[in-house]
């Protein structure tokens, strides 16, 4: 048995123990689980119960005390990448997960380190299946266990007492470019997780495991399989609103994010993500609705078996996905109670549906939106603009949302005292260019859409003309009515989830670096603290012995700063990752916040503009999604731009030979030739030295 423990810590990796374990960690069950909201000083699962509603019924925090509002704990974590987990609390101990799924466990009132788990993610392997930073979402816990999913598909179980495995099962196919970063659910002693991908070709699905055992119990395939092949009623329907040979490319589909269920209805809620490649002309002939792609997908969760869909975007071709966060919560609506589900999904409609059937109750715009003329009050459908099918009309398409959505992941919360949902949301527009030349790629994103054609233009007046034109705001919506009850601005268009208290409170992390407290009545700013780095992560409220708390995970990342810098010029990106914690009262501080400018010291550019040229079209194809538009970084992976002459010197070893893979940066020789990489180098001196001449001028 001692063996068996050591070989497990050796595979899965090794958990730090320390001493003062609690008392039976993490005693959650199915009775606990639909009655979380009983327990106000706890936060049980993603959303805090069940309905997702992320409300916290304390109120010791208030629009009266929150001025006392301090900082009493903070925890830095040794990783610069984005933090986007929910934390978990527990009978006064705090669950989170770090950057690269590291698991770490807290005393909720003091911050003590109980234990850590590094599951030892092989970063150069993984980094390209990535599309979205090395993130991770939370754990879930069930009888004295946690469950992670990992950016490699493994699905682990912990003790939750001392961080050691229990058991680790494999969700996805590793030759494929599958991930999770979302956190799991728990359902009736099962462990419901699904995956991400459907940039790199793959098909999405989400899955049931045996929460003792790590045995899968059912799996429910979003996309249908080649119709001679397929067998499953559900799915042989769903392949007639396909076209061609989609099963070749992925057909997409995936499950990264979003869940919710409803114990009474034992319906469990699934949203899912977007087309294999984006553009439909190549994914289904341009023809048909392609489900489940963008929709809601309600199933039993002991078997899998489906109930009710809804399509939030038929024939997407946009990467409008329905993984954004689902609340479940009851309405009345025209003077009748209704069981609802609320969602702000990437297409900039926001959806009210009756989560018993999945009948289309109301659907407005929550944003500026261009590529439909609002939803049919009949069939529930949008009034899609047939110029917005760029792939088949034949020519670009300048949409409203752009692919980072009109809202993403952050998660809403609802106040039922209030009657609002708030969420962030972005105005962001994006060129959709059909890629004329399209070849399906390794270690790249496949969407059909052309992202050389669609990077900013280098004239820095056109760049301050977009920035300008792009813009974040928290919004305060009324589901009911449906409509915008209160917003705030923000300079930045990626900012956090929210929580909303029974103190009358909403706090907000933003791009900034601020964690806000405002009026959830009117909006009004109340309370903030500098965080010295920009928050993405949702905050969350508990208590401890009569005392209450607000915790947030601190860290810049996520998609928009990492592929589109440019727009995120007013973001604080220190990538000084922490856990803060507050109460009232709190006097603790944070260490000076030291920021040293960076050097511009590039080679001279004596490269041709036709090896430029050449490396700015190898670059947005292998390159940009993670350093950056036109190689502008967002503050999460390095500005080449700024790169020190080591890493020019060693370029090659860098870029073809996989010199720093540890980092996540993996060797992209079996895609790249030397002299392509030698391209791409030519094109970042070129970059370097043009932002070198612009600070010059400015003097």
């Amino acid at each position: 048995m001692q063996f068996n423990k050591q070989f497990m810590s050796v595979l899965l990796g090794a958990a730090l123990t320390l001493p003062n374990l609690a008392q039976a960690a993490a005693a959650v069950d199915t009775e606990r689980l639909i009655n979380a909201d009983q327990e106000p000083g706890n936060w049980l699962a993603h959303g805090r119960d069940y309905t997702e509603q992320r409300f916290s019924p304390l109120k010791q925090i208030n629009k009266q005390t929150v001025a006392d509002l301090g900082l009493s704990w903070s925890y830095g974590f040794d990783s610069t990448r984005g933090l986007e987990a929910t934390p978990l609390v527990i009978d006064g101990t705090m669950y989170v997960t770090g950057s690269w799924n590291v698991v770490y466990a807290f005393d909720a009132v003091t911050g003590e380190l109980k234990w850590r788990f590094d599951p030892k993610i092989d970063r150069g392997a993984v980094g390209p299946k990535l599309c979205c930073d090395a993130v991770n979402r939370g754990v879930a816990a069930w009888q004295g266990k946690l469950y992670t999913g990992t950016l490699d598909g493994r699905l682990i179980a912990l003790d939750a007492e001392t961080g050691q495995p229990l058991w680790s099962t494999q969700t996805t196919d590793n030759d494929q470019y599958y991930s999770i970063t979302g956190a799991p659910r728990i359902v009736k002693g099962k462990v419901m997780i699904g995956n991400g991908g459907a940039e790199f070709g793959v098909r999405g699905y989400f899955s049931a495991y045996d929460a003792d055992s790590g045995k899968m119990l059912w799996r429910f395939y979003t996309v249908p399989d080649d119709p001679a092949k397929e067998t499953n009623p559900v799915l042989i329907e769903a392949s007639k609103t396909w076209a061609g040979e989609w099963w070749k490319l992925g057909g997409g589909g995936t499950a990264w994010d979003s869940m919710a269920y409803d114990p009474e209805l034992d319906l469990l809620y699934v949203g899912i993500g977007n087309g294999s490649p984006w553009n439909r002309e190549i994914r289904s002939n341009g023809e048909g609705d392609n489900l489940f792609l963008s929709s809601i997908v309600a199933v039993r969760p002991d078997t899998g078996e489906y109930v009710w869909h809804y399509q939030t975007t038929p024939g997407e071709e946009w990467d409008y996905t329905a993984t954004q966060h689902m609340i479940l919560a009851d309405l009345e609506v025209d003077g009748n109670p209704r069981k609802v589900l609320m969602q702000a999904p990437k297409n900039g409609f926001f959806y009210v549906l009756d989560r018993v059937t999945g009948e289309f109750i109301s659907g407005e715009n929550y944003v500026a939106v261009n590529w439909a003329d609002g939803i049919d009050p009949t069939t529930g459908r949008p009034n899609i603009k047939p110029e917005a099918h760029y792939s088949s009309a034949g020519k670009p398409f300048l949409a409203q949302p752009s692919p980072f959505g009109g809202h993403n992941w952050q998660p809403m919360s609802f106040n039922p005292n209030t009657g609002l949902v708030y969420f962030p949301t972005r105005e962001m527009a994006f060129p959709y260019i059909a890629d004329e030349q399209y070849q399906v790629k390794s270690m790249t994103v496949n969407l059909g859409v052309s992202l050389l054609g669609a990077s900013l233009p280098e004239d820095p007046a056109v760049r301050k003309a977009v920035k300008a034109a792009t813009k974040g705001r928290l919004v305060a919506w009324d589901p009911v009515a449906q409509k915008e009850a209160w917003g705030v601005d923000m300079p930045v268009p990626w900012n956090g989830g929210t929580l909303s208290t029974a103190g009358g409170l909403v706090f907000q992390g933003n791009g900034q670096g601020r964690l806000v407290a405002y009026d959830a009545a009117s909006g009004e700013p109340l309370w903030s603290y500098h965080g010295q780095t920009g928050m993405v992560a949702p905050p969350i409220s508990y208590s401890v012995n009569g005392e209450q708390y607000i915790a947030i995970m601190a860290g810049w990342g996520g998609a928009v700063p990492l592929v589109v810098g440019p727009l995120v010029s007013e973001a604080l990106t220190t990538n000084t990752n922490r856990l803060l914690v507050f109460k009232l009262g709190g006097k603790a501080t944070l260490p000076e916040l030291k920021v040293t400018a960076k050097a511009l010291n590039p080679p001279s550019a004596t490269a041709t503009a036709e090896t430029v040229a050449e490396g700015k079209a190898v670059y947005h194809i292998y390159c940009s999604s993670c350093h950056g538009d036109s190689a502008v970084s967002g503050g999460v992976l390095p500005d080449l731009r700024y790169a020190s002459q080591h890493s020019f010197d060693y370029w090659e070893d860098i870029v073809v030979n996989g010199l720093k893979k540890g980092n996540g940066m993996a060797a992209f020789g079996s895609v790249l030739s030397v002299e392509q990489a030698d391209a791409i180098k030519a094109y970042v001196i070129k970059r370097a030295n043009d932002e070198l001449a612009a600070q010059k001028a400015k003097q």
